[in-house]
């Protein structure tokens, strides 16, 4: 079983499009039946709007912890507030009151308290599904909004991928991964086989390949880049083909800047699917071919 995932230096640049795209087309070749898919952008998970998936498990995901105050036996003495760096503790009609938002979860405050009415209780930092879509098992995640962890709730979508590829003899994980370089990335990346970053001809598209690049080099996973809208700036494009020959990395394709793609996400389908012959779906497929080879 393999793991190839498919990054980005920046957000934007077509990663989420091109991961589609690769499901549709794996579907109906002869990886058929033998893919899970894996969406590990869980800060702003939009895999399943392309693949419509039916959703067939949810749960919680409890992320850390939160401090939560006994108002029967708080004293008000006002120590915890005193003692939280974070300004989690406000002081409001008689009583204080923990901002979970806010809360960093040090537990200062709970080993201050005088009266020991103060916990540390798990809170719900997020959802995580299991869906079918047409072209395979898909599982995703959403983080909310101000919650952390979220290389924690990366490696359990990823767990998950990798546990159904095992037990039902699986060749191929795919994983949309998230942008940056940051603790998702990094739980994105474990135990990858190839990774595929998504890059742009623009000043701000090299510079965060650079750093993609350099992410996966120190963990030692295999980089591909593929450059994505390619003919807007083909001297930016040059500059990042030049820059993969002299770091020994694969370019494995230009992708044309096509409106098609829009009209697929749109339609909420793979712009493969939605339209084969589109300058873009033409390219992708190609992209797709000496990818999978490389993983075979």
């Amino acid at each position: 079983m393999k793991q190839l995932v498919i990054l980005s230096g920046k957000g934007g640049t077509g990663k989420t499009s091109i991961t589609a795209a690769f499901a549709h087309l794996a579907a109906k070749g002869p990886l058929a039946g033998k893919v899970i898919l894996a969406d590990a952008d869980v800060d702003a998970a939009n895999l399943e709007l392309v693949l419509q998936p039916t959703l067939v498990e949810q749960q919680d995901f409890k992320g850390g912890k939160v401090a939560v105050i006994d108002q029967e036996t708080c004293a008000s003495c006002g120590d915890c507030q005193a003692v939280c760096r974070f300004d989690a503790i406000n002081y409001a009609d008689g009583l204080y009151v923990v901002d979970p938002i806010a809360c960093d979860g040090c537990a200062a405050c709970v080993y201050q308290c005088p009266t020991e009415s103060i916990s540390m209780r798990e809170q719900i930092a997020g959802q995580f599904y299991f869906s079918e879509s047409r072209y395979g098992p898909l599982y995703h995640a959403n983080l909310l909004p101000g919650q952390e962890n979220s290389g924690k709730l990366v490696t359990l979508v990823k767990q998950r991928a990798r546990l159904q590829a095992l037990d039902e003899n699986r060749e191929l994980v795919i994983v949309d991964g998230p942008p940056g370089i940051g603790c998702p990335v990094i739980s994105a990346v474990s135990g990858a086989d190839l990774a595929l970053v998504v890059a742009e001809p623009t000043v701000s598209g090299v510079h965060d390949m650079h750093r993609a690049l350099d992410t996966l080099k120190h963990f030692g996973v295999r980089a591909l880049v593929v450059i994505n809208k390619a003919d807007i700036f083909p001297a930016g494009a040059d500059e990042i083909e030049a820059f993969c020959h002299q770091q020994s990395i694969e370019t494995v394709g230009r992708i044309p800047f096509d409106l098609t793609v829009a009209s697929a996400m749109v339609a909420g389908e793979a712009v493969t699917a939605f339209q084969p012959q589109a300058p873009s779906s033409i390219a992708i497929r190609q992209v797709w071919e000496r990818v999978s080879r490389l993983l075979s």
